[in-house]
């Protein structure tokens, strides 16, 4: 099953199964099924509950907000992550404050899907990774679809979180498979983290943490590691990006002595920085080296395919900062 299958199926049975459950966005219904087919036979299947809107960001996250907000639960879907910008206020100076602003503390079920990432040649303005513009908001999680964690549990876990939740879908994560962690390794799940690694974790080199859009090209610098230079990296990919839970990560990271995270916006004020932030004041003393951050260049993001792959995180990219905190 594909990444978008798996999401696509886990809709289709969160909204059987929960009639309180209403899907809004811009050309989401039938025949479209939204501009990446993630909605596909949603409005066929629920067409009192998935509704084609105008295209008014801002006033789809608001209808959204209003309906969490006095007790139904919403998912969103932003045509292109990069227009989760127009959203900005409904989400940030209403929804995520209406959780505890009225005296008491009120569930809100909300959750705001944001296609993101580049690969694609789409440009400038479809290609982004606008993560960093929503980290550390109180009472707004943050989570990242992965090819590792099945979207119907994540689904879950976010509406009984009972406050509004952001998750980023990388546009080329879309076509890859579900549990997909190639010949060379295998891959299990620990307190929500999943885990790629050659035969041990605890036999790690070096680990690389990466949120799911960067898992195949942490894996395929893992391998070119691994075969060239006889490095073992351990891949640690989270569900929740924010607030990130640094406890099943500081043991893995404290036993290698060496780290990397990886992001695929723009660095600056990002969430590997904080990541990285994190990692230094719970091991100072503990690491061989500073850990190493990767992220895409500080620029706008062409749409020239051959201009865009200089921009943007590469294998290569991670294969680099590896062996630099290594020492290589």
């Amino acid at each position: 099953m594909r990444v978008a299958d798996n999401l696509n199926s886990a809709l289709h049975e969160l909204l059987e199964h929960d009639p309180d459950v209403y899907l809004l966005g811009e050309d989401i219904a039938d025949p479209y099924g939204g501009a990446f087919k993630i909605t596909k036979g949603l409005s066929t299947r629920f067409p009192g509950r998935v509704l084609s809107t105008p295209i008014s960001e801002g006033g789809i996250a608001g209808v959204a907000g209003g309906l969490a907000l006095t007790g139904d639960k919403a998912i969103v879907e932003i045509m292109f992550g990069d227009f989760v910008a127009l959203a900005f206020d409904q989400i940030v100076n209403f929804a995520s404050k209406s959780v505890a602003m009225y005296g008491k503390s009120l569930p809100l079920r909300m959750v705001v899907r944001c296609p993101t990432g580049g690969g694609r040649g789409y440009g400038p303005t479809h290609s982004q990774s606008p993560h960093k513009h929503f980290i550390g908001i109180p009472g707004l999680s943050l989570y990242e679809v992965s090819p590792f964690h099945d979207n119907r549990a994540v689904l879950r876990e976010m509406f009984a979180r009972q406050e509004p939740c952001i998750l980023f879908e990388d546009k080329v994560l879309y076509t890859r498979h579900m549990y997909d962690a190639g010949e060379l390794f295998k891959w299990d799940v620990d307190r929500d983290v999943a885990r790629v690694y050659l035969d041990d974790p605890a036999a790690a080199d070096c680990v690389i943490i990466a949120p799911g859009g960067m898992a195949h090209r942490a894996m395929a610098a893992m391998r070119g590691l691994l075969l060239e230079h006889e490095v073992n990296c351990l891949l640690l990919v989270p569900s929740r990006i924010h607030p990130f839970d640094l406890d099943p990560v500081i043991p893995h990271v404290a036993r290698a002595g060496a780290a990397v995270v990886c992001e695929d916006g723009p660095g600056g004020a990002g969430w590997g920085a904080e990541v990285a932030h994190r990692l230094h004041t719970a091991l100072w003393g503990r690491l061989a080296r500073p850990v190493g951050t990767v992220h895409a260049r500080d620029c706008i993001i062409p749409a020239a395919p051959h201009l865009e792959k200089e921009i943007l995180v590469q294998e290569s990219t991670i294969r680099q900062t590896v062996l630099e905190v290594l020492g290589g």
